[in-house]
């Protein structure tokens, strides 16, 4: 086998073939190394080897067309059937020889993730899997062209072959899954399933994601083994049909081929049964694939069964998505998944809502209630103004599952109430969806349509009136707070009094400071000194914010009486020493503090017990400034206002925040090279590299054949 693999290897290298084929590749992977990694600063090499795979349709088989077919039409292969070789020696030598060519652009792959460091982090486990990929990808292409190259002592058939196979192994991907969309009968389920075994980029791109998947890598390893046995199959038929034995070897042939194909089979069914969490590997920086500490406590602690439908075929939906639901699965016993097929059953979400949720959506079913989990909220969008459009910035299907399981299988749902007709500010969408993630349900509120605050208050939001309240209006919270209620209250700077609105307040004892505070601390503003980035106080709701800042523009400072003894005072956001409150703010004013403008320190968010009715407590927090909990502010911060205002929430409605599985953000931090980088490395990759790889081929093939 060893002079097998030196006389091919020599072959290769000999001629222009070999240098055509690393030459190619490597231009191909040079220019979307410039694109990706240095103009776009992708910190990773996937999206590169995700560009260039296409190239082996046209490189393996311009490779493997003549590595056994030349040799039948030569009639050299009859020396090398009458050698003292065996023919899986001399099969395994061609392809070894095969590999190592493919093995120079994979080394030249393998080290530019260490080059790319200088500009920054770079994600290794995401390259390396896909550099994985890569290599078992073009080997399997590499078998198969040498198989074909087999049958034929035609090069150019075996060419033709060649790309045909590739090619349709490349777009089976696109044909399964059309034929699961149609869905209708179960033959065409079965023939998409059965046709998703030929899918040979399907794999590639679970790895090239940075999910590292056994049943990925066996099912290549498996495939070009089986490729390599039909090759010998098909040599050793030729050799016993030269030497008379073809109708003995036909029928070994067949048999021996049957039973390969159900020996890769079997194995890579078997790999199905095995448990995700010990055949796949999350090597992504975020790990996206992986379950959250938060996840595994809550499924560990879950004691009812759920259902959880999925609107989509078993083999068209989400690939995250279905990572996620198979690893709750394994989690625990109580979890149930089905996929529903829309083509099939369209009508099926009517029995849990009247509203056509989009496909791949999410029906979770308890023994008390049920949720749907839509699909468009499973994937983060912020858009982009660069591009205009929108950009998905993060993945929340483990974290809205979560949710949703929650809610079917607990006793109770809190309900809050904003109270409206004051010219409160409305709850942006990203925060109310944040409290239906919480499992607590929001509902406007007109205090003039009611007598008294509803029985069924968890609590209340007061969020930034423009208005005063009236005096019959104010009553009825104090009176709900009396008894034991509880309210998040944000007060708001205006021009007339608000008497009313100051006497919620002074139910805790705390009154607003005029005007608006100035931060004098650079430390502790952004860009301007009316743009606070308070200090956060440790306490129960402020612990998910350790070590991350919240954003505060135009606040106002709390005031309340640090001596009282009955009611419990917990500062939350603070300033400096050195603020102190404008209490004159007009545009075009200045920052210099002014006469009658009061010093700081500042208290910016309160969160307040007194003790209630019945022996109960109320609870409160108190907000100084409307632009904490808006979508404006949260994006300065990105998540950090909303995490506070669910963990404020949460706090009044006596359940832990740990529900809320954060979202896993898909954003990389990008790479930065400066411009000589830039150009140096794009010719150096683009155009030197696979120059010198082209030029030595030729001068090699010219000065042989000159001799």
């Amino acid at each position: 086998m060893a002079a097998i693999y030196k006389r091919e290897l020599k072959s290769y290298f000999y001629s222009f073939t070999g240098w055509l084929f690393i030459a190619v590749n490597l231009f191909l992977m040079g220019l979307y190394i410039e694109v990706y990694n240095m103009l776009m600063g992708y910190p990773t090499i996937s999206y590169v080897l995700e560009s260039v795979i296409f190239i082996f349709l046209l490189t393996a088989p311009v490779l493997t067309m003549r590595t056994l077919s030349e040799e039948r039409k030569n009639k050299t292969d009859q020396l090398l059937l009458t050698a003292p070789v065996s023919v899986g020696g001399i099969v395994l030598g061609k392809f070894l020889a095969l590999e190592t060519v493919l093995l120079v652009p994979t080394a030249f792959m393998g080290i530019l993730p260490l080059c790319l460091t200088r500009g920054g982090e770079v994600q290794f486990g995401m390259s390396y899997s896909a550099l994985l990929g890569f290599y078992l990808y073009g080997s399997l292409a590499l078998s198969v062209g040498l198989f074909l190259s087999s049958l034929t002592e035609s090069v150019v058939i075996a060419a033709v072959l060649s790309f045909g196979a590739l090619f349709l192994g490349y777009i089976m991907s696109g044909i399964s899954s059309l034929l699961t969309s149609m869905g209708t009968t179960a033959f065409t389920t079965v023939l998409a399933r059965v046709l998703s075994c030929f899918d040979m980029v399907g794999r590639f791109g679970t790895l090239a994601s940075g999910y590292f998947e056994v049943e990925a890598v066996v099912y290549y390893l498996t495939a070009i083994a089986l490729a390599l046995f039909c090759t010998v199959q098909s040599i050793q038929k030729r050799r016993y049909r030269i030497a008379g034995g073809g109708i003995r070897l036909s029928a070994y042939s067949v048999s021996g081929i049957v039973l390969a194909v159900g020996l890769t089979v079997a194995i890579n069914i078997g790999l199905n049964y095995v448990p995700e969490r010990y055949s796949s590997f999350d090597l992504t920086e975020n790990k996206r694939f992986a379950l959250m500490e938060e996840t595994k406590t809550f499924l560990d602690g879950m004691t009812e069964d759920a259902t959880i439908y999925v609107l989509a075929e078993e083999d068209g939906g989400d690939a995250d998505l279905q990572k996620t639901l198979e690893r709750m699965k394994e989690q625990t016993g109580h979890l149930r998944v089905k996929y529903v097929s829309p083509a099939k059953n369209p009508n099926f979400y009517q029995q849990y809502t009247t509203q056509n949720p989009a496909s791949g959506s999410l029906i979770v079913e308890g023994a008390k209630r049920s949720k749907v989990v839509d699909y468009g909220d499973i994937y983060v969008s912020e858009f982009n103004y660069s591009t205009l459009s929108n950009d998905v910035t993060g993945y929340d299907g483990e974290g809205q599952i979560v949710s949703a399981l929650a809610y079917v299988t607990k006793e109770d749902v809190p309900k809050f109430y904003a109270v409206g007709g004051h010219g409160e500010l409305a709850l942006e969408d990203r925060f109310v969806k944040a409290m239906e993630k919480e499992n607590i349900s929001c509902e406007q509120l007109m205090l003039y349509s009611v007598d008294e605050i509803p029985e069924d208050a968890q609590g209340l939001i007061l969020n930034a009136p423009t208005g005063d309240f009236s005096k019959e209006d104010a009553d009825k919270v104090i009176a709900y707070l009396e008894k034991g209620g509880n309210a998040l209250i944000v007060s708001t700077l205006t021009e007339g009094e608000m008497t009313n609105f100051q006497s919620i307040l002074g139910f805790y004892g705390i009154a607003d400071a005029k005007g608006t505070i100035v931060e004098t601390d650079k430390e502790y503003f952004y860009q301007n000194p009316y743009y606070l980035v308070p200090m956060i106080a440790q306490s129960d709701i402020t612990a998910s914010l350790h070590n991350e800042l919240v954003f505060a523009p135009f606040a106002r400072g709390l005031l309340y009486d640090e001596e009282e003894m009955e009611t419990s005072y917990t500062p939350l956001l603070t300033t400096s020493d050195s603020a102190y409150s404008k209490s004159n703010v007009t545009e075009g004013s200045g920052y210099e503090k002014e006469e009658g403008d009061i010093d700081g320190p500042f208290v910016v968010a309160l969160e307040v017990e007194k003790p209630a009715a019945d022996e109960k407590v109320s609870k409160a927090c108190v907000i100084g400034g409307e632009s904490l909990f808006t979508t404006m502010a949260d994006d300065v911060v990105p998540g950090n206002n909303v995490k506070l205002f669910v963990s404020m929430i949460s706090a009044m409605a006596d359940q832990e925040s740990a529900v809320a599985v954060p979202v896993k953000s898909l954003v990389m931090t990008n790479l930065v090279f400066n411009a000589q980088t830039i150009v140096s490395v794009s010719i150096l990759c683009v155009i030197v590299i696979p120059l010198a790889a082209l030029v030595t081929g030729l001068v090699i093939w010219l000065r042989r054949r000159r001799k």
